[in-house]
């Protein structure tokens, strides 16, 4: 008999701990450890019970969802699952760089019925990261804390080159532990970068501005959440809005943003393979698409149409990965061209997109 999953349930709400348990409970795989209401409880129970994965809401009394966090990497390293509010998007993504795994969005901070529409999502989270090896979490950390490479943060970028027979595209597509990895990535290319970054990270509705605006601010190349009609240029990167997909398109002779909403039958949002092979099939051997870490398999036929039109492919290493779910799909093609852990990857991304790399293509091919 398969080791039931052991959760303890972290919320000072009474309401959002019965639910959330009642929710768990609704899975034959996974085990409620324990609640606790602030953190101050939530330590003594992480050390008492050792539970495998912790949820965790941020806005508790005694001890804030920080300082337990922080604590918790700390003294006992375990993956840790937020349960919070929209409005709390500034807070996820500085919790994931201080470990948390990932999060889930409350649809209201007030106790409602509402709840219980996380449920499939929480469930598939939850079972996603039972296999995670904590001390991964701690390479990206480790990563986002090293000083970027020479060139100056405030060098100019490139003109806008789309439209050019010459353009190049990075596609790029996460998941579970993406916003680390990617804030990794993107902080280590350069200004100047010759070439367009689309991404694609599951995410909800309502925390990608947050998270594009969070990238800008640490990034030299300029990042901002993606817009219909929006153009691609070299040396910025556009995130896909949560709730859609993103795709491209030719107008006009120029490369631009089309977006498309999601719906309930989705199963990924944003679909890394619809943004892949839109790429493959405007840009074909001038694309280049990356699979970052996450659960699932999101992304692996759009590496194959990448790959089939002649573009380059990377997919991270399982060294560095948080889920290797993600890229061991994509790698399982056959179409990765490099497999990578994830501080080679921006500078492979410059490689790939500069005449170096050209060269390299036209001498490994011949």
């Amino acid at each position: 008999m398969l080791k039931k999953i052991r959760v303890l349930i972290v919320d000072d709400s009474a309401y959002s701990r019965q639910t959330i348990k009642g929710m768990l409970e609704t899975d034959r795989d996974i085990e409620v450890a324990g609640v606790a209401s602030n953190g101050v409880e939530a330590m003594a129970k992480t050390l008492k019970l050792k539970p495998d994965i912790i949820t965790l809401d941020f806005e508790m009394p005694e001890m804030d969802g920080f300082s337990f966090l922080r604590w918790v990497m700390k003294e006992r390293p375990t993956p840790v699952m937020m349960i919070t509010s929209y409005s709390d998007s500034a807070t996820v993504f500085k919790a994931l760089e201080l470990g948390a795994v990932d999060f889930i969005a409350k649809p209201s901070r007030r106790a409602s019925m509402e709840l219980n529409s996380i449920q499939d999502d929480l469930l598939v989270k939850i079972k996603g990261i039972k296999d995670l090896r904590i001390e991964k979490l701690g390479i990206s950390r480790d990563l986002i804390l090293k000083t970027p490479g020479e060139t100056e943060r405030d060098a100019p970028p490139l003109e806008n080159t789309a439209g050019t027979q010459d353009m190049r595209v990075v596609a790029i597509g996460a998941s579970t532990g993406g916003p680390t990895a990617l804030q990794v990535v993107l902080t280590w290319l350069p200004p100047q970068l010759p070439a367009a970054v689309l991404i694609s990270q599951h995410m909800p509705k309502g925390f990608t501005r947050a998270f594009s605006d969070r990238l800008a601010k640490l990034s030299r190349v300029r990042v901002r959440e993606a817009a219909e009609g929006d153009l691609l240029e070299c040396g910025k990167a556009l995130v896909c809005p949560g709730g859609y997909h993103m795709t491209v398109r030719n107008k006009g002779g120029a490369p631009c943003v089309e977006l498309k909403a999601a719906t309930g039958r989705d199963k990924y949002v944003p679909s890394v393979d619809l943004m892949l092979s839109s790429v493959s099939e405007c840009f074909g051997p001038a694309a280049t698409g990356i699979i970052l870490t996450g659960m699932g398999n999101d992304g692996k036929k759009g590496i194959v149409e990448i790959k089939g039109k002649g573009g380059y492919t990377i997919a991270e290493a399982e060294a560095s990965a948080v889920i290797f779910g993600m890229p061991n799909e994509a790698i399982k093609t056959g179409a990765i061209d490099r497999v990578l852990p994830l501080h080679e990857i921006a500078n492979e991304i410059i490689m790939t997109v500069t005449a170096k790399r050209d060269k390299r293509w036209k001498t490994n091919r011949a």
